[in-house]
């Protein structure tokens, strides 16, 4: 199994999709995270510091959790490079567990579900089906479910939280072959980001069934993810 480490952006979205969260842990590391996703050694084991040692004083922080989750599976694509499948595997089955965990500790947290949604949404773009699949559902759901938390109060959505959530959603279904959850997606995206780039990639899936891999990429962020071929 031949590995590489790319750019995908999805991860990044939940920096702009959490406003309603009070006490944001996530404003104590994510700009640490996102510097370590592309690149800055130092920043992203400050950021596994950090998390660390919030989870060593309260195990059951889910915010943490998730994010040091998030940490971990993003470095087991530095050992799938190296050829080290053994190694990375364990590290990815920790990363993906403790994210699970997240989520079953704090199901109705945005502050937990963006984020893993964000990371399973990218990855699995990367993964053979029978690995990249169940993260691909698990990142769908992540994402409706957050939807239809806040949807009865999208004041707290700017342009782009808005539109990654929706395209996000639409193009994961679209990617799991259930054509009428896209579209229903991708129409609401239409409808509700009229004049948006997000609108024009929406009716761009609408008239070709697809998007472009760069199309499905968030707007304006480059963060990394673990890809396995």
């Amino acid at each position: 199994m031949k590995t590489s480490h790319t750019t995908f952006a999805l991860i990044a979205v939940a920096a702009g999709m959490l406003a309603q969260e009070p006490a944001r842990f996530d404003h104590k590391v994510r700009n640490q995270f996102f510097a370590g996703f592309a690149g800055d050694a130092a920043a992203l084991a400050e950021a596994m510091k950090i998390s660390g040692e919030t989870l060593a004083a309260e195990p059951n922080h889910a915010e943490a959790m998730v994010w040091h989750g998030g940490g971990l599976f993003f470095q087991s694509g530095a050992l799938f490079q190296k050829g080290d499948m053994q190694g990375a595997m364990t590290m990815m089955q920790k990363g993906t567990g403790m994210m699970d965990k997240a989520v079953e500790l704090a199901p109705k947290s945005v502050g937990v579900r963006i984020p893993r949604g964000s990371a399973y949404l990218a990855a699995s773009k990367g993964m053979p089906p029978q690995m990249g699949t169940p993260l691909l559902e698990k990142g769908v759901k992540d994402y409706e479910d957050c939807w239809e938390m806040q949807k009865g109060d999208q004041s707290q959505f700017s342009e782009h939280s808005l539109g990654e959530l929706l395209v996000g959603m639409a193009e994961g279904y679209g990617r799991l072959g259930k054509t009428e959850k896209a579209k229903e997606y991708f129409e609401l995206a239409k409808a509700k980001l009229a004049g948006t780039a997000y609108a024009t990639r929406a009716e761009k899936w609408l008239a070709e069934g697809k998007l472009s891999s760069r199309d499905s990429n968030c707007m304006g962020c480059h963060i990394g993810s673990p890809k396995v071929k």
